[in-house]
Protein backbone atom coordinates (compact mmCIF):
# COMPACT_ATOMS: atom_id res chain seq x y z
CA UNK A 1 0.00 0.00 0.00
CA UNK A 2 1.18 3.26 -0.75
CA UNK A 3 0.80 6.40 1.40
CA UNK A 4 -0.22 9.91 0.58
CA UNK A 5 0.49 12.42 3.07
CA UNK A 6 -1.89 15.24 0.98
CA UNK A 7 -2.25 19.23 0.97
CA UNK A 8 0.39 19.53 3.41
CA UNK A 9 2.84 23.04 3.83
CA UNK A 10 6.08 20.86 3.56
CA UNK A 11 8.81 22.73 5.44
CA UNK A 12 12.53 21.16 4.99
CA UNK A 13 14.75 24.10 5.52
CA UNK A 14 16.81 25.41 3.27
CA UNK A 15 15.85 23.05 0.90
CA UNK A 16 11.87 23.42 0.49
CA UNK A 17 8.70 25.35 1.52
CA UNK A 18 5.87 24.70 -0.38
CA UNK A 19 2.19 22.92 -0.57
CA UNK A 20 3.00 19.33 -1.88
CA UNK A 21 1.83 15.70 -1.58
CA UNK A 22 4.53 13.20 -0.34
CA UNK A 23 4.18 9.62 -1.65
CA UNK A 24 5.31 7.21 0.68
CA UNK A 25 5.97 3.53 -0.82
CA UNK A 26 8.10 0.73 0.99
CA UNK A 27 9.78 2.79 3.86
CA UNK A 28 11.06 5.54 1.49
CA UNK A 29 9.62 8.71 0.36
CA UNK A 30 8.41 7.61 -3.37
CA UNK A 31 7.48 11.21 -4.81
CA UNK A 32 7.14 14.68 -4.12
CA UNK A 33 3.98 16.30 -6.07
CA UNK A 34 1.97 18.58 -6.28
CA UNK A 35 -1.67 18.88 -4.83
CA UNK A 36 -3.35 18.12 -8.18
CA UNK A 37 -0.95 15.75 -9.59
CA UNK A 38 -2.44 12.72 -11.23
CA UNK A 39 -0.20 9.78 -12.11
CA UNK A 40 -1.63 9.34 -16.10
CA UNK A 41 -1.38 4.90 -15.28
CA UNK A 42 -4.04 5.64 -12.68
CA UNK A 43 -6.28 8.85 -14.16
CA UNK A 44 -9.18 7.05 -14.46
CA UNK A 45 -8.92 5.67 -10.76
CA UNK A 46 -10.89 6.50 -7.81
CA UNK A 47 -11.18 10.44 -7.96
CA UNK A 48 -10.46 10.45 -4.40
CA UNK A 49 -7.37 8.89 -4.26
CA UNK A 50 -5.88 8.26 -8.29
CA UNK A 51 -3.96 5.61 -7.01
CA UNK A 52 -5.13 2.65 -6.11
CA UNK A 53 -4.44 1.06 -3.06
CA UNK A 54 -3.10 4.14 -1.27
CA UNK A 55 -4.14 5.02 2.21
CA UNK A 56 -4.70 9.50 2.09
CA UNK A 57 -3.78 11.66 5.16
CA UNK A 58 -5.63 15.23 4.73
CA UNK A 59 -2.79 17.02 5.93
CA UNK A 60 -4.39 20.59 5.13
CA UNK A 61 -3.47 23.37 7.22
CA UNK A 62 -0.91 21.46 8.61
CA UNK A 63 3.14 21.58 8.41
CA UNK A 64 5.05 18.65 7.18
CA UNK A 65 8.71 18.30 8.26
CA UNK A 66 11.94 16.08 8.76
CA UNK A 67 11.44 14.09 11.78
CA UNK A 68 12.21 15.78 14.88
CA UNK A 69 15.46 14.25 16.67
CA UNK A 70 15.66 15.27 20.52
CA UNK A 71 19.11 14.58 21.14
CA UNK A 72 18.83 14.68 25.01
CA UNK A 73 16.94 12.11 26.36
CA UNK A 74 16.99 9.70 29.64
CA UNK A 75 15.32 6.39 29.01
CA UNK A 76 16.29 4.80 32.18
CA UNK A 77 16.37 1.27 31.25
CA UNK A 78 18.50 -0.87 32.11
CA UNK A 79 18.04 -0.63 35.54
CA UNK A 80 15.96 2.10 36.55
CA UNK A 81 12.27 0.51 34.84
CA UNK A 82 10.55 1.97 37.48
CA UNK A 83 10.99 5.53 35.99
CA UNK A 84 10.66 4.73 32.43
CA UNK A 85 11.57 2.18 30.09
CA UNK A 86 12.91 2.16 26.71
CA UNK A 87 9.10 1.47 25.46
CA UNK A 88 7.55 4.34 27.53
CA UNK A 89 9.83 6.43 26.55
CA UNK A 90 9.81 5.84 22.80
CA UNK A 91 5.85 5.80 23.19
CA UNK A 92 6.10 9.16 24.46
CA UNK A 93 8.44 10.33 22.06
CA UNK A 94 6.13 9.50 19.35
CA UNK A 95 3.54 11.14 20.79
CA UNK A 96 5.39 14.54 20.77
CA UNK A 97 6.65 14.46 17.17
CA UNK A 98 9.89 12.72 17.69
CA UNK A 99 11.05 10.49 15.28
CA UNK A 100 14.49 9.80 16.96
CA UNK A 101 16.43 10.09 20.48
CA UNK A 102 19.41 10.03 21.75
CA UNK A 103 19.88 8.56 25.45
CA UNK A 104 21.87 9.22 27.70
CA UNK A 105 24.14 6.79 29.36
CA UNK A 106 23.37 7.15 33.18
CA UNK A 107 21.54 3.90 33.11
CA UNK A 108 22.37 0.80 35.65
CA UNK A 109 24.72 -0.72 34.85
CA UNK A 110 25.89 2.64 32.81
CA UNK A 111 26.70 2.52 29.42
CA UNK A 112 29.98 2.61 28.65
CA UNK A 113 30.78 -0.65 27.32
CA UNK A 114 29.77 -2.33 23.89
CA UNK A 115 26.97 -4.79 25.53
CA UNK A 116 24.99 -1.89 26.91
CA UNK A 117 25.06 -0.09 23.89
CA UNK A 118 23.94 -3.01 22.16
CA UNK A 119 21.15 -4.04 24.39
CA UNK A 120 19.54 -0.44 23.83
CA UNK A 121 20.00 -0.72 20.05
CA UNK A 122 18.67 -4.52 19.79
CA UNK A 123 15.22 -3.12 22.52
CA UNK A 124 14.62 -0.04 19.82
CA UNK A 125 14.76 -2.16 17.29
CA UNK A 126 12.03 -4.82 18.99
CA UNK A 127 9.99 -1.89 20.15
CA UNK A 128 9.58 -0.40 16.81
CA UNK A 129 8.64 3.10 17.54
CA UNK A 130 10.97 6.22 17.51
CA UNK A 131 14.23 4.87 16.57
CA UNK A 132 16.72 5.26 19.74
CA UNK A 133 20.79 6.58 18.99
CA UNK A 134 22.66 4.93 22.66
CA UNK A 135 24.89 8.02 23.66
CA UNK A 136 27.94 6.18 25.69
CA UNK A 137 29.74 7.46 28.97
CA UNK A 138 32.97 9.41 28.39
CA UNK A 139 34.55 7.66 31.52
CA UNK A 140 34.16 4.21 33.18
CA UNK A 141 31.02 4.36 35.56
CA UNK A 142 30.52 7.64 35.24
CA UNK A 143 33.16 8.38 37.79
CA UNK A 144 35.27 10.93 35.93
CA UNK A 145 38.59 8.52 36.82
CA UNK A 146 39.29 6.46 33.34
CA UNK A 147 38.38 6.98 29.72
CA UNK A 148 35.22 4.42 28.83
CA UNK A 149 35.53 1.85 26.45
CA UNK A 150 34.71 4.81 23.98
CA UNK A 151 36.15 3.10 20.34
CA UNK A 152 34.01 -0.40 21.40
CA UNK A 153 30.78 1.70 21.71
CA UNK A 154 30.84 3.25 18.39
CA UNK A 155 31.63 -0.45 16.86
CA UNK A 156 28.28 -1.13 18.57
CA UNK A 157 26.69 2.07 17.63
CA UNK A 158 26.79 5.03 19.88
CA UNK A 159 26.45 8.31 18.40
CA UNK A 160 28.37 10.33 20.88
CA UNK A 161 30.13 10.50 24.60
CA UNK A 162 28.76 12.06 27.69
CA UNK A 163 28.77 11.90 31.47
CA UNK A 164 25.79 13.91 31.45
CA UNK A 165 24.32 14.78 34.79
CA UNK A 166 28.20 15.09 36.25
CA UNK A 167 30.99 16.98 34.38
CA UNK A 168 34.00 15.32 33.88
CA UNK A 169 36.09 17.75 36.44
CA UNK A 170 40.18 16.70 35.88
CA UNK A 171 40.91 18.67 32.77
CA UNK A 172 43.74 16.53 31.66
CA UNK A 173 40.89 13.78 31.45
CA UNK A 174 38.47 15.73 29.17
CA UNK A 175 41.71 16.78 26.85
CA UNK A 176 42.71 13.35 26.44
CA UNK A 177 38.52 12.27 25.28
CA UNK A 178 38.41 15.09 23.56
CA UNK A 179 41.78 13.97 21.59
CA UNK A 180 40.56 10.83 21.37
CA UNK A 181 36.98 11.47 20.19
CA UNK A 182 38.51 13.99 17.88
CA UNK A 183 39.90 10.48 16.56
CA UNK A 184 37.22 8.73 16.16
CA UNK A 185 35.25 11.78 14.31
CA UNK A 186 32.62 11.34 17.61
CA UNK A 187 30.95 13.92 19.46
CA UNK A 188 31.43 14.83 22.71
CA UNK A 189 28.49 16.19 25.11
CA UNK A 190 29.22 18.64 28.27
CA UNK A 191 27.46 18.70 30.93
CA UNK A 192 29.08 22.20 32.26
CA UNK A 193 28.81 22.60 35.99
CA UNK A 194 31.70 23.10 38.69
CA UNK A 195 30.51 20.86 41.64
CA UNK A 196 32.27 22.51 43.99
CA UNK A 197 30.41 25.92 43.30
CA UNK A 198 27.45 24.43 42.81
CA UNK A 199 27.93 22.52 46.64
CA UNK A 200 24.55 20.71 47.01
CA UNK A 201 22.48 23.86 45.82
CA UNK A 202 18.98 22.85 44.87
CA UNK A 203 17.83 26.07 42.83
CA UNK A 204 19.56 29.08 41.29
CA UNK A 205 20.80 31.37 43.64
CA UNK A 206 19.49 34.78 43.91
CA UNK A 207 16.40 36.62 46.09
CA UNK A 208 14.11 33.64 45.61
CA UNK A 209 16.18 30.85 46.66
CA UNK A 210 16.89 33.28 50.16
CA UNK A 211 12.93 33.50 50.24
CA UNK A 212 12.32 29.54 50.18
CA UNK A 213 15.26 28.85 52.40
CA UNK A 214 16.44 26.79 49.48
CA UNK A 215 20.57 26.39 49.43
CA UNK A 216 21.84 28.12 45.34
CA UNK A 217 23.62 27.06 42.44
CA UNK A 218 25.11 30.38 41.18
CA UNK A 219 25.29 31.30 37.60
CA UNK A 220 28.99 30.73 37.31
CA UNK A 221 28.76 27.26 38.12
CA UNK A 222 27.52 26.61 34.66
CA UNK A 223 29.76 29.71 33.12
CA UNK A 224 33.03 28.35 34.69
CA UNK A 225 33.36 24.83 33.12
CA UNK A 226 31.66 26.50 29.94
CA UNK A 227 34.51 28.49 29.21
CA UNK A 228 36.44 25.65 30.49
CA UNK A 229 35.85 23.36 27.56
CA UNK A 230 35.71 26.29 25.33
CA UNK A 231 39.34 26.32 25.71
CA UNK A 232 39.94 22.76 25.66
CA UNK A 233 37.99 22.94 22.24
CA UNK A 234 40.59 25.67 21.43
CA UNK A 235 43.68 23.48 22.65
CA UNK A 236 42.61 20.29 20.84
CA UNK A 237 40.82 21.35 17.48
CA UNK A 238 38.37 19.10 19.08
CA UNK A 239 34.36 19.64 18.52
CA UNK A 240 32.43 20.24 21.83
CA UNK A 241 28.53 20.29 22.31
CA UNK A 242 27.11 21.84 25.30
CA UNK A 243 23.87 20.18 26.70
CA UNK A 244 21.09 22.51 28.51
CA UNK A 245 22.39 26.00 28.36
CA UNK A 246 20.62 27.94 31.15
CA UNK A 247 23.21 31.48 32.13
CA UNK A 248 23.58 34.74 30.51
CA UNK A 249 27.14 33.84 30.89
CA UNK A 250 27.15 30.82 29.11
CA UNK A 251 25.67 32.27 25.94
CA UNK A 252 28.14 34.67 25.59
CA UNK A 253 30.67 33.33 26.02
CA UNK A 254 29.64 30.53 23.07
CA UNK A 255 28.96 33.65 21.57
CA UNK A 256 32.55 35.05 21.60
CA UNK A 257 34.22 31.77 20.59
CA UNK A 258 32.01 31.01 17.84
CA UNK A 259 32.96 34.71 16.45
CA UNK A 260 36.62 33.19 17.14
CA UNK A 261 35.77 30.28 15.18
CA UNK A 262 35.76 27.53 18.25
CA UNK A 263 34.24 23.85 17.11
CA UNK A 264 31.28 24.21 19.80
CA UNK A 265 27.62 23.85 19.07
CA UNK A 266 24.99 24.00 21.75
CA UNK A 267 21.70 23.11 23.00
CA UNK A 268 18.98 24.51 25.73
CA UNK A 269 15.71 23.17 26.68
CA UNK A 270 11.77 24.50 26.68
CA UNK A 271 11.99 25.06 30.29
CA UNK A 272 14.93 27.75 30.71
CA UNK A 273 13.15 30.14 27.65
CA UNK A 274 9.99 29.45 29.16
CA UNK A 275 10.22 29.68 33.10
CA UNK A 276 12.16 31.53 35.61
CA UNK A 277 13.31 30.76 39.20
CA UNK A 278 10.48 32.92 40.50
CA UNK A 279 7.72 30.16 39.05
CA UNK A 280 9.09 28.09 41.73
CA UNK A 281 5.97 27.49 43.78
CA UNK A 282 5.88 26.26 47.36
CA UNK A 283 8.84 23.78 47.37
CA UNK A 284 6.84 21.86 44.23
CA UNK A 285 9.88 19.52 43.35
CA UNK A 286 8.66 19.18 39.68
CA UNK A 287 10.42 22.42 39.26
CA UNK A 288 13.85 21.20 40.10
CA UNK A 289 16.10 20.50 37.55
CA UNK A 290 19.85 20.86 36.76
CA UNK A 291 20.83 23.50 35.87
CA UNK A 292 17.86 25.20 37.96
CA UNK A 293 15.67 28.06 36.84
CA UNK A 294 17.13 30.70 36.48
CA UNK A 295 16.30 34.40 36.15
CA UNK A 296 14.52 36.91 34.01
CA UNK A 297 17.27 38.11 33.01
CA UNK A 298 19.06 34.07 31.69
CA UNK A 299 15.77 33.35 30.40
CA UNK A 300 15.84 36.53 28.15
CA UNK A 301 19.64 36.11 26.86
CA UNK A 302 18.74 32.61 26.25
CA UNK A 303 15.68 33.18 24.25
CA UNK A 304 17.93 35.90 22.08
CA UNK A 305 20.71 33.09 21.94
CA UNK A 306 18.35 31.27 20.26
CA UNK A 307 16.74 33.96 17.56
CA UNK A 308 20.39 35.08 16.89
CA UNK A 309 21.48 31.39 16.03
CA UNK A 310 24.20 31.83 18.96
CA UNK A 311 22.12 28.54 20.81
CA UNK A 312 21.94 25.77 17.91
CA UNK A 313 19.31 23.38 19.56
CA UNK A 314 16.80 22.47 21.27
CA UNK A 315 16.20 19.29 23.23
CA UNK A 316 13.91 18.21 26.11
CA UNK A 317 16.45 16.74 28.73
CA UNK A 318 13.57 14.59 29.53
CA UNK A 319 14.46 13.16 32.75
CA UNK A 320 11.79 10.95 34.18
CA UNK A 321 11.44 10.40 38.01
CA UNK A 322 8.89 8.64 39.65
CA UNK A 323 7.20 9.79 43.17
CA UNK A 324 9.89 7.75 45.61
CA UNK A 325 12.45 10.91 44.25
CA UNK A 326 9.68 13.75 43.66
CA UNK A 327 7.57 13.44 46.45
CA UNK A 328 10.13 14.32 49.15
CA UNK A 329 11.51 17.66 50.78
CA UNK A 330 12.85 19.63 47.89
CA UNK A 331 16.47 19.72 48.53
CA UNK A 332 16.60 15.62 48.81
CA UNK A 333 14.34 15.44 45.59
CA UNK A 334 15.87 14.28 42.13
CA UNK A 335 16.61 16.55 39.67
CA UNK A 336 14.44 16.86 36.33
CA UNK A 337 11.41 16.92 34.46
CA UNK A 338 9.68 15.10 31.46
CA UNK A 339 10.36 17.21 28.10
CA UNK A 340 9.04 14.47 25.23
CA UNK A 341 5.48 14.89 24.78
CA UNK A 342 5.53 18.86 25.93
CA UNK A 343 8.51 19.82 23.81
CA UNK A 344 7.20 20.84 20.65
CA UNK A 345 3.86 22.17 22.06
CA UNK A 346 6.23 24.86 24.18
CA UNK A 347 8.98 25.58 21.69
CA UNK A 348 6.23 26.40 18.93
CA UNK A 349 5.46 29.36 21.49
CA UNK A 350 8.94 30.75 20.59
CA UNK A 351 6.95 31.03 17.04
CA UNK A 352 3.93 32.49 18.30
CA UNK A 353 5.63 35.14 20.29
CA UNK A 354 7.39 35.99 17.06
CA UNK A 355 10.96 34.90 18.83
CA UNK A 356 11.85 32.63 15.81
CA UNK A 357 10.36 31.57 12.69
CA UNK A 358 9.03 28.28 11.92
CA UNK A 359 11.84 27.84 9.51
CA UNK A 360 14.37 28.61 12.47
CA UNK A 361 12.50 26.40 14.95
CA UNK A 362 11.82 23.52 12.55
CA UNK A 363 16.19 23.97 11.81
CA UNK A 364 16.75 23.74 15.68
CA UNK A 365 14.40 20.17 16.39
CA UNK A 366 15.25 18.35 13.16
CA UNK A 367 18.14 19.83 10.81
CA UNK A 368 20.25 20.92 13.12
CA UNK A 369 20.46 17.54 15.26
CA UNK A 370 20.93 15.35 12.09
CA UNK A 371 23.73 17.32 10.98
CA UNK A 372 25.64 17.08 14.95
CA UNK A 373 24.86 13.39 14.57
CA UNK A 374 25.63 12.87 10.58
CA UNK A 375 22.07 12.01 9.48
CA UNK A 376 20.31 12.54 6.03
CA UNK A 377 17.01 13.61 7.30
CA UNK A 378 15.84 16.04 4.07
CA UNK A 379 12.82 14.91 2.81
CA UNK A 380 13.28 14.29 -1.02
CA UNK A 381 12.70 10.95 -3.12
CA UNK A 382 14.67 8.03 -2.15
CA UNK A 383 14.85 8.92 1.64
CA UNK A 384 13.24 7.17 4.14
CA UNK A 385 10.00 8.25 5.39
CA UNK A 386 10.96 10.17 8.94
CA UNK A 387 8.05 12.58 9.27
CA UNK A 388 6.46 14.86 11.31
CA UNK A 389 3.61 16.39 10.41
CA UNK A 390 2.47 19.52 13.18
CA UNK A 391 -1.10 21.04 13.46
CA UNK A 392 0.31 24.69 14.53
CA UNK A 393 -3.33 25.59 15.16
CA UNK A 394 -4.11 23.04 18.16
CA UNK A 395 -4.79 24.71 21.24
CA UNK A 396 -4.94 22.36 24.62
CA UNK A 397 -4.06 22.14 28.67
CA UNK A 398 -1.13 20.49 29.24
CA UNK A 399 -2.44 16.55 31.25
CA UNK A 400 0.30 14.42 32.54
CA UNK A 401 -2.60 12.08 33.07
CA UNK A 402 -2.46 11.55 29.50
CA UNK A 403 1.64 11.01 28.87
CA UNK A 404 2.76 8.08 27.30
CA UNK A 405 5.90 8.35 29.74
CA UNK A 406 5.97 6.10 32.93
CA UNK A 407 6.56 9.78 34.61
CA UNK A 408 4.36 12.89 35.41
CA UNK A 409 6.93 15.17 36.92
CA UNK A 410 6.06 18.18 34.72
CA UNK A 411 5.88 21.90 35.88
CA UNK A 412 3.68 22.36 33.00
CA UNK A 413 0.44 20.85 34.13
CA UNK A 414 -2.29 22.62 33.49
CA UNK A 415 -0.65 24.72 30.94
CA UNK A 416 -2.64 25.96 27.75
CA UNK A 417 -0.56 25.74 24.72
CA UNK A 418 -0.73 26.24 21.03
CA UNK A 419 0.59 23.56 18.68
CA UNK A 420 1.67 20.26 18.84
CA UNK A 421 2.51 16.73 16.78
CA UNK A 422 -0.63 15.42 14.78
CA UNK A 423 0.75 12.66 13.01
CA UNK A 424 4.82 10.84 13.42
CA UNK A 425 5.86 8.38 10.89
CA UNK A 426 9.05 6.57 11.27
CA UNK A 427 10.54 4.40 8.20
CA UNK A 428 7.20 5.00 6.61
CA UNK A 429 4.76 3.61 9.26
CA UNK A 430 2.61 5.68 10.89
CA UNK A 431 3.91 5.38 15.20
CA UNK A 432 1.43 8.20 16.77
CA UNK A 433 -1.52 9.73 15.27
CA UNK A 434 -3.66 12.23 17.43
CA UNK A 435 -6.77 11.16 18.42
CA UNK A 436 -6.21 8.08 15.74
CA UNK A 437 -8.96 5.57 15.72
CA UNK A 438 -7.54 3.41 13.39
CA UNK A 439 -4.09 3.51 14.98
CA UNK A 440 -3.79 0.61 17.64
CA UNK A 441 -2.16 2.12 21.11
CA UNK A 442 0.88 0.32 21.39
CA UNK A 443 1.65 1.49 25.09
Amino acid sequence: MLIRIKGARVLDPPHMDAKKDIIIKDHLIHAIVDPEYVDPEYKDADPDTRIPDTHIIDAAGKILVPGLIDIHVHLREPGQEYKETIETGLAAAARGGFTAVCCMPNTNPVNDNSQVTRFIIQRGREIGLSRVYPVGAITQGLKGETLAEIHDMKQAGIVAVTDDGKPVENSNLMRRALEYCRGLNIPVFVHAEDTSLADGGSMNEGPFSTFWGIKGIPNAAESIMVVRDIALSELTGAPVHFCHISTKESVEAIRQAKKRGVKITCETAPHYFTLIDEDVKEYDTHFKMNPPLRSKEDRQAVIEGLSEGTIDLIASDHAPHSVVEKDVEFDRAAFGIVGLETSLSLALKLVHDGNLTLTELIHKMAKQPANLLGINNDIKEGNRADLTLIDPDHEYVIDPSAFKSKSRNTPFAGMKVKGNAFLTMVNGKVIYQRDGKDLQDTI
